[in-house]
């Protein structure tokens, strides 16, 4: 990656961006000054949304400044660079989160889904999934509902859920906004009253709880207990 941005610059960016965005509370009457200033100063930081992270060549370093400043990371992964994943266990740069897009529970549908320009893009994936329980920090799988598509190998599903052992799992209806509206049609969104029935099915195959979920986002998340959901202080 050419030209990419060095971490410190990256995060004092984000920093100063998200003080912008939140400048105009601190002149209203109705704020909380207090939680106004503490606002000031963000404890966690989203590595997505941006792109896969994993092409990031400083991605290690970003990781471990933010640790230096007692700022919680969340990694978020398509998890086609296992190797790049590999790196960071062995430099003790894993995030405080990793998550791990699924957005196919097999080749087949991984294919038709992903249309990744990689030829080796499921066996990258698969090695990605292997390499999961080893990496030392909360993992989460994200498995991303498509009505129609992607909703009806549960058997599958939990078969990856068993390969990776996860400490969660969240199941989330696909959203259509942004590009993905150019991609799939508004009425691939399945209703949360879905997503909750398909959680259902995937929490009796494997054994997981339904530790909490939210209507208004329709997402549900699986696990063993709520005693590890919360992050303490890093």
């Amino acid at each position: 990656m050419k030209n990419a941005e060095k971490p410190e610059k990256i995060i004092q960016n984000c920093l100063e961006m998200h003080r912008v965005l939140l400048s105009g509370f601190g002149g209203s009457k109705r704020a909380d000054l207090k939680k106004w200033k503490q606002s000031q100063q963000p404890k966690h930081f989203a590595i997505s949304l941006s792109g896969e992270p994993t092409l990031y060549p400083y991605l290690g370093e970003l990781i471990e400044k933010l640790k230096k400043r007692k700022i919680t990371s969340f990694l978020v992964t398509n998890g086609l660079s296992p190797d790049v994943l590999k790196r960071l266990k062995k430099n003790n740069q894993l995030p405080t989160q990793l998550y791990l897009s699924v957005n196919a529970p097999n080749k087949k549908l991984f294919n038709k889904i992903t249309r990744s320009k990689m030829k080796n893009a499921w066996q990258l994936y698969m090695k990605t999934i292997k390499l999961f329980p080893k990496l030392k920090t909360r993992r989460v799988l994200r498995l991303t509902l498509i009505k129609d598509l992607n909703m009806n190998d549960v058997a599958d599903y939990a078969k990856l859920i068993r390969l990776a052992k996860p400490d969660f799992v969240e199941v989330k209806a696909f959203m259509s906004v942004g590009f993905a509206r150019q991609r799939i049609a508004y009425e691939k969104m399945p209703r949360h009253t879905e997503i909750r029935e398909f959680s259902k099915k995937l929490a009796s195959i494997t054994g997981l709880k339904i530790l909490d979920e939210k209507k208004e986002s329709r997402v549900v998340v699986l696990g063993n207990s709520r005693k590890e959901m919360k992050i303490g202080k890093i």
